[in-house]
């Protein structure tokens, strides 16, 4: 599944020697990438023409983690934020970049896809119902959403990451988005208690992680009782459910097969999130599974 049409701002221009080269807006930027394994197309000189590199260490070069060590080297023109916009159909998103110190930047490109769907789906219902974002980052799927009309509940671990969230809400105009600083397991275990529900739930679990009191999270461990917990929030009619993951080794397979053991034989789409160059070969950048009724 490749970035749609919309991402004229985005641009993954190169991918190899365990790197990426890609554009977002008005700079270039290089920055890790371990499954690109294969030898870059392009030629170095296309490569020292970025505004910005993320260099990790020699001895993190291979991992996967964001605990890495690393920093960004900038050429003079390159802010530490910048914003660019997404546009598809009806959907026109206005989204902050940031030079974080993990090497990304805010965004996961290939995500469009699925701010796309929430959009679209959303705006079919005649009453625009609610949605409940988990692990939700700097927040394009809450404001797709909020765009299209839904009520929007954010719930996210990180501090910074909600503070994020909220100024692109603000940057496209919008209010009245539920922040919730919690672990996404722990509220979503209490939801089910209250006698919640949820017309769109979305998560993109983390492999592993903390939340903000410190609590352990591994995808292996956790994920089945995060969409069985999530089954009993989703409403029956007028639904949709998205699940991305980013843990190596873990196919759309997987993916596929937990969530019909909590939501029956249901038929979603899923496969390989993946972007590509103009000319070169496809970039794996994880796992989605979506479906609606």
């Amino acid at each position: 599944m490749r970035d749609p049409s919309g991402w004229k701002a985005y641009e993954l221009l190169d991918s190899g020697n365990f790197e990426k080269l890609e554009r977002f807006g008005d700079y270039i930027l290089v920055r890790p990438e371990p499954q690109a394994i294969w030898d870059a197309s392009l030629p170095a000189s296309e490569w020292n023409k970025a505004d910005a590199r993320f260099d990790r260490e020699q001895k993190d070069r291979y991992r996967f983690s964001d605990d890495a060590k690393g920093g960004w080297k900038k050429k003079s023109k390159m802010p530490d934020s910048w914003n660019i916009n997404y546009t598809h159909n009806n959907l026109v998103l206005i989204l902050r970049l940031a030079l974080t110190s993990f090497g990304h930047v805010g965004i996961f490109p290939e995500q469009a896809n699925n701010w796309d769907f929430i959009f679209d789906t959303v705006k079919s219902w005649n009453s625009k119902g609610r949605v409940l974002n988990l692990f939700a980052y700097t927040g394009a799927a809450s404001v797709a959403a909020r765009m299209a009309g839904a009520e929007v509940t954010h719930v996210d671990s990180s501090r910074p990451g909600l503070n994020w969230a909220n100024q692109n809400m603000q940057l496209n105009k919008l209010d009245n988005i539920r922040w919730v600083h919690e672990d996404a397991l722990k509220f979503v275990r209490r939801e089910v208690k209250r006698g919640n529900r949820y017309n769109g739930i979305v998560m993109d679990p983390p492999p592993y992680g903390r939340g903000p009191d410190g609590e352990k999270w591994t995808l292996q461990e956790k994920l089945s009782e995060l969409v069985k917990q999530s089954s009993d929030l989703l409403e029956e009619n007028n639904r949709f459910f998205i699940l991305s993951m980013y843990a190596v080794g873990l196919s759309a397979q997987v993916g596929l097969n937990v969530v019909r053991s909590h939501f029956g034989n249901i038929e979603p789409e899923f496969g390989e999130f993946y972007l590509k160059p103009a000319s070169q070969m496809h970039l794996p950048m994880g796992t989605f599974l979506r479906f609606r009724s």
